[in-house]
């Protein structure tokens, strides 16, 4: 009963920025919750975790500064959230996005097969899947619900109207699912960044971590390239969408092996832009 309650209250209040976000407009509210977020988000979120991964992050850099990783991680926090209530105008225009390595992403399509692209909680994500289905490409995204189930059926509506209609969730029907679309020719987006109850333990900053192997399975399985995408907000609130070159899984012996390069690959995303990464997930439990 607690849970609902919280869950309740938590529904209540995100309503309620969300409403007085779209009075306000997209500009003041960026500035507004990125502030708000730097304040009171430290309030739900545990410091013991987030100082935990930069622990970690800072093992293979000492001279990272941690609390400006963590001021821009929540702000861009703010920023993300209150524009989840603007993805229809976000998707309408194009002049916040630049795109870098669109050739990669031509290349890919042309082939005839659908790719895997991978990525992690950078800036807003949503706008990678965004913008590749905008370029007419078949799509579907693989994602994990909200636990708060009076927010969730709001934030898939969003996701499936403004960022991609095919919205695959986490778990053993979500395989079938995904497999399902593959063989209809749809590329597959999935975020590989975070703990999985199931997956093999591989090292993420020379630290063992529960990676999932889907994407180097499905990849060997039916003989797809592999994509890693980038995405970056700049201070003017543009975002760069990175389309890096294509993987090919013949290049790698097994699934371990592979999943090895994809954590590789993720790690030089984080140190790009660690302020635009979301430290807040337990990502070595």
């Amino acid at each position: 009963m607690i849970k609902i309650l919280n869950y309740l209250f938590q529904s209540i209040i995100i309503y309620s920025f969300f409403f007085i976000g779209k009075i306000m407009g997209i500009n003041i509210s960026r500035k507004i919750f990125s502030s708000l977020f730097f304040f009171i988000a430290p309030i739900f979120k545990s410091k013991k975790i987030i100082n935990s991964n930069l622990d970690i992050f800072s093992k293979r850099d000492s001279s990272i500064n941690k609390e400006k990783i963590i001021t821009d991680m929540w702000k861009n926090y703010g920023k993300t959230f209150i524009e989840y209530i603007f993805l229809n105008r976000l998707r309408k225009e194009s002049s916040h996005i630049i795109f870098k390595g669109e050739k990669n992403l031509i290349q890919s399509v042309q082939n005839g097969k659908p790719s895997i692209f991978i990525s992690g909680h950078f800036a807003n994500f949503e706008l990678m899947s965004m913008e590749i289905t905008k370029k007419n490409i078949p799509l579907a995204t693989i994602y994990r619900p909200l636990n708060n189930f009076f927010l969730n059926p709001f934030m898939e509506f969003l996701r499936k109207k403004y960022v991609c209609p095919n919205q695959i969730k986490k778990g053993i029907n979500g395989v079938r699912e995904t497999i399902e679309y593959i063989k209809k020719k749809h590329c597959i987006a999935l975020m590989i960044d975070q703990r999985v109850s199931e997956g093999e333990k591989v090292n993420f900053f020379d630290k063992s971590a529960l990676t999932t192997t889907l994407p180097a399975q499905l990849s060997i399985k039916f003989d797809l390239d592999i994509i890693p995408v980038f995405i970056e907000r700049d201070k003017d609130n543009k975002f760069k969408i990175e389309f890096q070159k294509a993987i090919n899984p013949k290049n790698f012996k097994d699934k371990l092996e592979l999943t090895k390069e994809l954590n590789n690959i993720l790690e030089k995303m984080v140190i790009r832009n660690p302020g635009q990464w979301i430290w807040t997930h337990n990502r070595w439990k």
